[in-house]
């Protein structure tokens, strides 16, 4: 854990650079969200105990049940009964299949499952000369990862304006408020239906646009990467995703365990993998993401920033290897 709080530090000295000195770094709060929940310390379970990690025959997977749906899906993607423990059921059908086979059905169903250290660091944005101006930052993310990076904008001097679903509200300020102080306290907050036009009208007059939703998803609500940047080509839009804002890997889900994992964020005791912290993937990202979106905006760059949880893992897995 030392080498990593190392290399967020020098991670944070980049950040603090790209906002001109505005942001107060420490990397040991950064990666953390403790003062709001009782976490255990981290093993081949992680620290939140919805994200578990498990043997198949050749090499080790993540897999996260923090969500009804996916317990409910657990039979579909090992053959076991209904009445089955979900783990049980998962542990069992792993230690009979390569992790190949297990995550690509997992995949299917669009559970959050990864191979340990499947994915590739992040590589730097394709972005083009745009607007210099520091407009408005529009916040349409939810969780850790994209509301930090907007906290960090914020406490840079950007105005973020955070925008919620009425049907669909970011759960956040109910089970950790004090993290919600702290990624949202400086916002300021609107509630819609997201509805298509309403949206698009939003993003149209915004600088910057922060979203940790699939690209199909956005799509549906009107937000389509030629539609949105049709209305407004000087946009600079912060795509958060698990694995990838394009290709097969847009399709996947994932959280910040599962994507630390999916990084090779994990330490290893022998032949056996243990998490190295909660969730690292999340404030990671939300680290990474600021700081470049900071370093775009000053140099008057427009585009889509791809950052995925579980590349920015693998960048800081290479780094403390």
């Amino acid at each position: 854990m030392t080498a990593l709080l190392d290399a967020v530090a020098a991670a944070g000295e980049r950040l603090i650079a790209a906002s001109d000195g505005r942001i107060a770094f420490d990397p040991r709060r950064a990666l953390s969200r403790a003062d709001d929940l009782d976490l255990a310390p981290p093993g081949e379970w992680s620290p939140n105990r919805h994200c578990r990690l498990i043997p198949c025959q050749d090499e080790w997977i993540a897999v996260s049940l923090a969500r009804d749906a996916d317990r409910d899906l657990v039979p579909a993607w090992t053959g076991s009964g209904f009445d089955e423990a979900p783990w049980d059921a998962i542990a069992a059908s792993a230690r009979a299949r390569p992790a190949t086979a297990m995550v690509a059905d997992g995949v299917a169903l669009h559970l959050p499952v990864a191979r340990i250290g499947e994915a590739s660091p992040f590589k730097a944005p394709d972005l083009y000369e745009g607007a210099r101006d520091n407009g408005r930052v529009l916040d349409l993310s939810a969780l850790w990862a994209g509301p930090y990076c907007g906290a960090l904008l914020a406490e840079a001097g950007h105005e973020v304006v955070k925008v919620e679903s009425t049907a669909r509200p970011d759960p956040t300020p109910v089970h950790t408020p004090r993290l919600d102080r702290r990624l949202n306290g400086r916002k300021r907050r609107r509630n819609i239906l997201f509805e298509p036009g309403a949206l698009m009208a939003m993003v149209a007059k915004a600088r910057v646009l922060i979203t940790s939703g699939r690209p199909h998803a956005l799509a549906r609500l009107g937000l389509g990467e030629a539609e949105v940047f049709a209305a407004n080509p000087d946009l600079l839009w912060i795509a958060i995703t698990a694995h990838g804002w394009r290709g097969d890997a847009a399709m996947r889900v994932g959280f910040g365990d599962d994507c630390a994992a999916a990084g090779g964020l994990v330490a290893w005791n022998g032949d056996r993998p243990n998490f190295m912290g909660d969730a690292l993937a999340d404030p990671l990202t939300g680290i990474v993401a600021a700081t470049l979106a900071l370093e775009a905006l000053a140099a008057g760059q427009c585009g889509v920033i791809d950052i995925a949880l579980a590349r920015t893992a693998a960048h800081f897995a290479r780094i403390v290897a």
